[in-house]
């Protein structure tokens, strides 16, 4: 059942379906069915439908208890709104972001029973994720249902991102008569995001909600209620226990509250708000009351809170139940009809089934596939260009960082940036205002980049650091490159989710299909007396553990420019590390190195040659290693070589091999604490396949594991100084 157009699909009988036996609870439902042209056709479709995702839950149960799938839940008792829902919205035309109970939505979309029991049985025939994704994680590429991940709460603010992308595109064809045709977007598109009513308790439903209203972004909010999160009833979710009255008074959103079970009020309703979402281009929220006549999902077993007499009441509404037996009542159908439409799923379902069951598994030898670019990788010849030096050797890091963000955005009006604070100003019209010089980030990395790019390219965001994220990824699925920034590293925890379950797995987890190339550019590291603890944190090592993500920490000012403008040319998410303490130092400064300067990933820099030892650092520890091996020199003469791996995720193991055999010494230095930081990493790497290049013991230096104060005298002990490197650095020479 695939959706053509916007407007219903008008019903062939001229003359209305009378009610048998005079229901007037029939006969208000068979006038609603008249109203939006609902007949026969329409009616016996929508059961098709109903029959179809209930029969592939229980084919999907009967799969797991033969072992031939692994995990299940059901979208048992939704069917009724998600039927309307993929009636009325337009499969490769609006957007998808549906929950694990949208098994109804997306074989009303067009996705078949034979592709999602391929996921269940994790095989090839999957094409959600090629056998990557437990079943109920949709995701169908040219029906643009983008791939779900197992979070709750992290869709709604990728909708916005998703919504975000298209209003873009159409402001560049018109505003700035940018060539946009081969973007996919139309002016009237919707992005449809659903959720539970669990689900509603986490924050980011009310980040989406919040965003999508101040910026009148085209997002349905598909509320499907059930009653219960696993047990957890809806009555102490939120306030008066139902979201529509919750949010009645919201301002910028527009609700419409369903009878989920009923296929004809949610039809009705969907036509509605669909109407609403396509003419004003604003958000709106359906709240509709559904069933859950199965248990959460296969884990679970709801008998054991639930009393006999709510179960049957939960089956008497089951739309399974109900809608046929509407629809025979009310003379729409005979009672044949339905058991021929019945018969007629059963046997499709068992088919799909069993050709299911025997589709192949994915190779073995695919293991690492999709994981990142494979078209454009990022540790490439693609990305290695030579600098073109101009001016003074005085061009300090965060300056080097600023251009190459003002050069690129000058260039490609496909970047956008936010994040807090960003922007020069937050209102275009004080651009020009003598009296103000601008913002532009708390660090002024992004100052005038907002000036020299289109207007709309550069804007601040709200003070939350998944609201960057999520909207990042939701615009990058669409082609957009964000470059966005958060303030502090020390505050990117509540983004973690959204950067490590959404960001890092997207391409791997859809088989390749979606991915979301994008940078994070984030201010890192300590040595500011006074930062204290939130503002002097290290934790590279808590990305570097995250596969999907590429990892750089520059410590100069040509290498960030070069790093920086990889990133942002690169097909694949990365977190581009700026250590604070580094942006306007004295020692680390450059010219100019032209503004098509590009780095490999994963390419060592030997900042200093040696033939005794070997430092292996990144970041702010660079400079102290090298300036403690010069003092080592003077006064041992022995010579150390250090390493300035400069990316770490990848990092250039090659070139600490080829200084070990020359060395036989190794020290790795980092700001992050000792324990569990990255240096464990390369040490134990380093053992297991160069053990016999060795002399000595590989050794660390680190920040102690306790957070840093904000006593000067404090921190100078806390974080890894010069004199801790010479410490170690000796002890390892007299090994």
């Amino acid at each position: 059942m695939k959706a053509k157009a916007t407007a219903p699909v008008k019903a062939k009988a001229a003359a209305p379906i009378k009610a048998k036996g005079g229901s007037n609870a029939h006969a208000k439902k068979l006038e609603l069915a008249k109203k939006y042209n609902l007949g026969k056709k329409e009616m016996l479709e929508m059961l098709s439908n109903i029959y179809t995702s209930r029969k592939v839950d229980d084919a999907e149960i009967s799969m797991k208890k033969q072992s031939k799938a692994f995990f299940q839940i059901s979208g048992a008792g939704h069917e009724g709104i998600l039927t309307a829902a993929a009636m009325v919205l337009k499969p490769k035309y609006d957007w998808f972001l549906p929950y694990y109970r949208d098994r109804a939505l997306c074989l009303g979309l067009g996705v078949t029973p034979y592709e999602m029991l391929c996921q269940a049985n994790g095989n090839m025939g999957d094409t959600a994720s090629y056998g990557r994704m437990m079943p109920a994680h949709w995701g169908n590429k040219p029906l643009n249902i983008v791939n779900k991940s197992s979070c709750t709460g992290t869709q709604f603010l990728q909708a916005c991102g998703l919504a975000e992308a298209g209003i873009w595109f159409e402001r560049l064809k018109k505003e700035h008569k940018v060539d946009v045709s081969k973007m996919d977007y139309h002016t009237d598109e919707i992005v449809y995001v659903s959720t539970g009513d669990g689900t509603i308790a986490q924050g980011e439903f009310w980040e989406g909600l919040t965003t999508a209203c101040v910026n009148n972004l085209p997002v349905l909010f598909m509320v499907e209620d059930n009653g219960f999160a696993i047990s957890t009833p809806t009555t102490v979710q939120y306030p008066e226990g139902s979201i529509s009255k919750t949010l009645a008074n919201f301002p910028g959103l527009k609700i419409f509250n369903t009878d989920g079970c009923c296929p004809i009020e949610s039809f009705a309703t969907m036509t509605e708000a669909a109407k609403y979402i396509r003419k004003t281009r604003k958000p709106a929220l359906v709240h509709a009351t559904v069933t859950r006549p199965y248990s959460h999902s296969l884990s679970d077993d709801h008998g054991m809170y639930r009393t006999k007499a709510e179960l049957h009441e939960e089956g008497l509404r089951d739309v399974f139940n109900a809608f046929p037996k509407f629809l025979v009542e009310a003379g729409v159908i005979t009672e044949k009809e339905r058991e021929e439409t019945l018969k007629k799923v059963t046997a499709d379902v068992k088919a799909a089934m069993d050709k299911a069951i025997n589709t192949e598994w994915p190779k073995l030898d695919t293991v690492l596939d999709h994981l990142y670019s494979d078209e454009h990788p990022i540790t490439g010849s693609e990305f290695e260009t030579a600098p073109n030096f101009s001016g003074k050797d005085d061009v300090p890091m965060a300056a080097s960082i600023n251009k190459v963000l003002r050069t690129e955005f000058a260039k490609n009006p496909m970047l956008r940036m936010w994040g807090e604070d960003v922007a020069d100003f937050f209102e275009k019209e004080r651009l020009n205002n003598p009296e103000l010089k601008g913002k532009g980030g708390v660090f002024k990395l992004t100052a005038n980049v907002q000036r020299e790019s289109k207007d709309g390219q550069v804007f601040n965001s709200p003070l939350a650091e998944a609201n960057v994220i999520g909207r990042a990824i939701g615009m990058a699925i669409r082609g957009i490159k964000p470059v966005v920034e958060i303030q502090f590293f020390d505050y990117i925890w509540t983004a973690y989710m959204q950067l490590k379950n959404e960001m890092a797995t997207l391409r791997y987890r859809s088989g390749g299909d979606f991915k979301c190339p994008m940078v994070v550019r984030v201010p890192i590291g300590g040595y500011l007396k006074g930062g204290s603890i939130y503002h002097s944190q290290s934790g590279e090592s808590l990305f570097t553990h995250v596969p999907g993500i590429r990892v750089a920490f520059p410590s100069n000012s040509a290498d960030a420019a070069g790093l920086l403008r990889t990133a942002i040319k690169g097909d694949d998410p990365v977190m581009f590390l700026e250590h604070k303490h580094l942006y306007y130092q004295g020692y680390n400064r450059a010219a100019d190195p032209g503004d098509e300067y590009m780095i490999p990933f994963g390419k060592a820099r030997i900042a200093r040659e040696g033939a005794d030892a070997t430092i292996v650092a990144w970041g702010a520890l660079v400079q102290k290693s090298i300036e403690a091996a010069k003092k080592l020199e003077a006064t041992t003469g022995k010579t150390v070589e250090v390493i300035d791996l400069r990316t770490l995720a990848p990092y250039d193991f090659e070139a600490i091999k080829k200084s070990i055999t020359k060395t036989s010494r190794l020290m790795i230095a980092h700001e992050e604490h000792k324990t569990s930081g990255f240096a464990g990493e390369i040490a134990a790497r380093v053992n297991e396949e160069c053990f016999d290049l060795l002399d000595a013991p590989i050794l660390r230096v680190g920040a102690m594991d306790v957070h840093c104060a904000y006593n000067p005298a404090l921190e100078d002990v806390i974080l890894p100084q010069v004199n801790h490197v010479e410490e170690v650095l000796e002890k390892l020479l007299n090994y």
